[in-house]
């Protein structure tokens, strides 16, 4: 099949084109929607008595509490942050799996909203939002991922 000269020109503007916008793509910096700096820490979200802030941070398993079976049902977590203080995880798991491996001294990692309370806080929405509407979040537990 032979091409018409105006047919090869297409051609070759097509492919001026697409290496343009790859080159322009690869040229953008990454976003990473988790970073650290892009949330207060739980330490300031608590000092500034804030609510519904996503925050991101890491703590020992302090206790393991019963289920919450009301409505939606939670997974109740509390970890001892490196300062001592406590903060309570609450994670639904009718969105997302239960961690049922997790025991008392384990490390957990979290990204989810906190809200403010006297007794050092809670984090929840630590899953995805079916809907979009919300930031998804998750539980990180030894090398796996809970969202």
């Amino acid at each position: 099949m032979k091409l018409s000269k105006k047919q090869y020109n297409l051609i070759a503007l097509a492919i001026v084109v697409l290496i343009s916008l790859w080159q322009w793509y690869e040229s953008q910096p990454l976003v990473q929607t988790t970073s650290n700096s892009a949330y207060p820490s739980v330490a300031q979200a608590r000092s500034q008595q804030l609510r519904d802030v996503q925050i991101q941070g890491s703590g020992t398993v302090d206790r393991l509490l019963a289920d919450d079976l009301k409505g939606s049902r939670h997974q109740r977590i509390l970890l001892r942050e490196p300062n001592g203080k406590t903060l309570l995880v609450v994670h639904n798991i009718d969105l997302a799996p239960r961690i049922n491996s997790i025991k008392v001294g384990d490390t957990l990692n979290y990204f989810g909203e906190y809200i403010w309370n006297d007794k050092g806080g809670l984090v929840h929405w630590t899953h995805h939002d079916p809907d979009g509407r919300h930031i998804g979040g998750w539980l990180e537990h030894n090398g796996r991922r809970y969202e």
